[in-house]
């Protein structure tokens, strides 16, 4: 039966038998609160034009309901380039600017849940390198700019 599913369970009389239990639904899904060294890479971006349109439609995502991985980040042009997971600044940078960052331990490769680590994708934990400095390069670096 549609929206039922059964499962197996004890009878008054003891004996096993199925039952039907309606399926759980969805709870709409809650915006967390953004990690305060995030928060102020967002307000040290504020502070130059050329970041406008990216924070307001920044601001604008997190009203929106159903809210999906990257959701929470910050994109020019469609794309991703920073975003805030767990406590830990995600930025997009050359395979090879990842690789210096992850081979002097000040970052590591970023593995979305499913086990495949991405190459252009940098985590930090710490505050070296500087967060702010690290999006600013992301952003460039996403848009084409050269640096």
């Amino acid at each position: 039966m549609e929206g039922l599913r059964f499962n197996q369970a004890d009878s008054e009389d003891g004996e096993t038998g199925m039952k039907k239990t309606p399926k759980s639904k969805k709870k709409p899904a809650t915006v967390a609160s953004e990690d305060p060294r995030f928060t102020a890479v967002i307000d040290a971006l504020a502070a130059e034009p050329m970041f406008k349109e990216i924070l307001t439609a920044h601001a604008a995502s997190k009203k929106e309901p159903g809210r999906k991985f990257g959701s929470n980040g910050l994109k020019v042009n469609g794309k991703l380039f920073a975003m805030s997971v767990r406590g830990k600044l995600v930025v997009k940078l050359p395979k090879d600017r990842v690789d210096g960052f992850v081979a002097s331990g000040l970052g590591e490769r970023f593995d979305p849940g499913h086990g495949r680590v991405m190459k252009e994708w940098l985590v930090v934990a710490g505050e070296k390198p500087p967060w702010v400095e690290l999006t600013k390069e992301a952003h460039d670096f996403v848009k084409g700019l050269p640096r």
